[in-house]
């Protein structure tokens, strides 16, 4: 798509996740432990064994297994990633 000057790729993750491999990568683009990109009020944190204090690997996992875990939206490029809330990050990221 594009939209502007800008060329993007909306991808809807519930319906096409991503795989381990791209949550590690994903994780190292946004710069944060894998908790911070959670959902852990969802029921499939529960289901899948998950606390606050699991690993980054075990909810890596877990969200490539239950895609509904991973905080949404969440823009990235080749080199940098940013969770859309607050608003405020989407603009930073576009800078």
């Amino acid at each position: 798509m594009k939209e502007g000057k800008r060329k993007y790729e909306l991808r809807s993750y519930l319906k096409n996740p991503l795989s381990y491999d791209d949550l590690v990568d994903l994780q190292e683009k946004l710069w944060i432990p894998a908790i911070e990109f959670t959902r852990t009020w969802e029921q499939e944190f529960k289901q899948a064994w998950l606390t606050k204090e699991s690993s980054d690997t075990e909810i890596l996992k877990a969200i490539a297994k239950f895609p509904k875990l991973m905080e949404r939206p969440i823009v990235f490029s080749d080199t940098k990633a940013v969770i859309w809330r607050p608003e405020e990050n989407i603009i930073n990221f576009l800078k």
